[in-house]
């Protein structure tokens, strides 16, 4: 069972940006709150998840005593979710090194043809 909970934001601030104020969120934990109390279990890690959006962003030039703004697509965090973690058996089998480690050990172990 998931718990949910509410949360931390950060206020961005762009004074050339409209809007100025953008509620940005943040993942507290490392891993993810879980269980019935509620305990971090670290075989997930919290990842923030994000949404595209438009905002206005003030160019240099002016128009009849007025900013011009242009189109600007942003990337806010709204949000936190869990991920499982990878274990470091995958991770390191994954790794070209072991790979190659890999290949050397199989061919000095196959039988010769001769």
């Amino acid at each position: 069972m998931n718990l949910y909970y509410l949360l931390p934001y950060r206020i961005s601030y762009d004074p050339t940006r409209y809007p100025k104020y953008i509620p940005e969120a943040y993942c507290l934990c490392k891993g993810c709150l879980m269980g019935i109390f509620g305990e971090e279990n670290f075989h997930f890690r919290s990842t923030p998840v994000y949404m595209p959006t438009v905002i206005l962003r003030r160019t240099s030039s002016c128009a009849g005593g007025r900013y011009v703004y242009t189109e600007d697509y942003v990337t806010i965090p709204v949000g936190c979710t869990c991920v499982p973690e990878q274990e470091k058996e995958a991770e390191s089998v994954n790794s070209s090194i072991d790979k190659q480690e890999m290949k050397l050990l199989v061919s000095q172990n196959k039988p010769s043809s001769e």
